[in-house]
Parts: structure tokens; C-alpha cells; sequence
């Protein structure tokens, strides 16, 4: 059963109800169906993305991941983190409040810097743990570029390993940018060489994110979810 009923989003968010439909569609066909989580959003605010800010590239993939997560987590509510050199903000989005949301935040954040992951992970970390949830984490991690500490970004995931948390990297723009090296090599990080667990996914979105289907974007989101959750029950790691 989802967190929050078909009915409760068609009286709150009714414009993202066939979001929902395809987003239980996407965790039922992996077995996650009743499966609880707490849902993060993490969003690069570097210069190379106004573009993808301005055609609401960014607004559509927060509703989506909001469609998500009324499935993982009842209330409603998604925390987001805006980093670029530093982190430029930790707020959140929400399912009565969520049209504009991205615009709204972005008109009252600063300049757009360089892209510097292990800052955001660190604060999603923090942010998780604060929470006293018993849930595991699904962090759903957008970018465009790579980052400016690669080391720094794979001693947090590796770090990150031992923690109930799955990061889920979303790439946009050009697939065959080399600034997508890293990312492909940090999904690949040797277990148990680098970390206890494989606890990252990675997949392409394109030069326009918003032409990927519903269907296609959360099999994608979600699809290596399951894998995660069986090695780090195994683990010990999530309970």
C-alpha cells in the first residue's frame, strides 16, 4: 500500500496524479510495492544549469520525484538541497505547495558557482540523520557536470556506505560530455575494495530531461533500489 492514498493526492496535488499512477507502476514492477523510504532531492545550481532551470527541466523532475515519494513517505514532503560551490540552500518541496516551488527558491538564491558534490552529500547526510527516521533513505541526486573534488565526492560515497542511504545520480545534458566519466566510474566503485555495498545508481537524462517518459524516467529512478535493498539488509545495514 502507498504512503499516501490515490485519494489524498487527487484532494492535495491533483496535478500530479498521473505522476503517482506512474510511479507506483515503476516500484510495484520492482517489488517495492509497501516499501518505505525517506525521499531527498538534490539539485546542482552551478552555471551550466540556468538553462535547465529556465525551461523547467528541474521543476518537472521535482514533481516526479514528489510522485515518488508519496509512495516511500507519508508526509508529503520532500527535502531538497541546492549546492554549487557551497551549498545555497536546504529547503524543501511539497505536494500542497508544489507548483513554482523551484522558482520561488531559485529567486531568492545568489550567484550560480561550480559543482562541488561532497559539500551536498555531506548535507543530505547530515540531514538524514537528524531526522531520526528508522526509514532508509532514497536520495535522488541531479547534476551536470562533474564535480570539483573527485576525491572528496568518493570518500563520501564510500563513507556513505555503511549509512541506510541509496543515491540515485541523475545526469543532464550531452551523454557523451567526459564530465560524465567520473559519475559512470563512481557507480562503479569495487565492493568491498572501495565500500561495503554498492550503494549508487547512475543513468542519462539527456540534453532535455522533460522528453523522457514517466514510465522510462522512474524504472530508471528506481531500478537498482531493490538490489541496494537486499545486500544492505544482508549487511545489517538497514533493518
Amino acid at each position: 500500500m502507498a504512503a499516501i492514498s490515490l485519494r489524498k493526492m487527487e484532494e492535495t496535488a491533483p496535478a500530479l496524479v498521473s505522476l503517482y499512477k506512474s510511479a507506483g507502476v515503476a516500484l510495484a514492477g520492482q517489488g517495492l510495492g509497501g516499501q518505505r523510504a525517506a525521499v531527498h532531492l538534490v539539485l546542482d545550481y552551478s552555471g551550466s544549469m540556468k538553462p535547465y532551470y529556465e525551461n523547467g527541466s528541474v521543476q518537472a523532475l521535482a514533481d516526479r520525484v514528489l510522485g515518488l515519494s508519496a509512495h516511500l513517505d507519508d508526509d508529503g514532503v520532500v527535502p531538497v538541497v541546492f549546492f554549487s560551490t557551497d551549498i545555497d540552500a536546504v529547503t524543501h518541496v511539497s505536494l500542497d505547495d508544489h507548483q513554482g516551488r523551484i522558482d520561488r527558491i531559485v529567486a531568492g538564491l545568489g550567484h550560480m558557482g561550480r559543482t562541488a558534490y561532497h559539500l551536498a552529500m555531506d548535507a543530505v547526510i547530515d540531514h538524514y540523520l537528524d531526522s531520526g527516521t528508522t526509514d532508509p533513505a532514497f536520495v535522488v541526486f541531479q547534476t551536470d557536470g562533474g564535480p570539483v573534488s573527485r576525491p572528496a565526492a568518493e570518500r563520501y560515497l564510500c563513507k556513505a556506505a555503511g549509512l541506510p542511504m541509496f543515491w540515485q545520480f541523475i545526469e543532464f545534458g550531452d551523454a557523451d560530455s567526459k564530465q560524465f566519466d567520473f559519475l559512470r566510474r563512481l557507480d562503479e566503485l569495487p565492493v568491498p575494495d572501495k565500500r561495503i555495498v554498492d550503494n549508487a545508481g547512475f543513468f542519462h537524462a539527456g540534453g532535455d530531461p522533460r522528453k523522457v517518459s514517466d514510465a522510462e524516467l522512474y524504472d530508471r529512478l528506481v531500478g537498482e533500489f531493490p538490489k541496494w535493498l537486499t545486500k544492505a539488509r544482508a549487511k545489517g545495514i538497514v533493518r
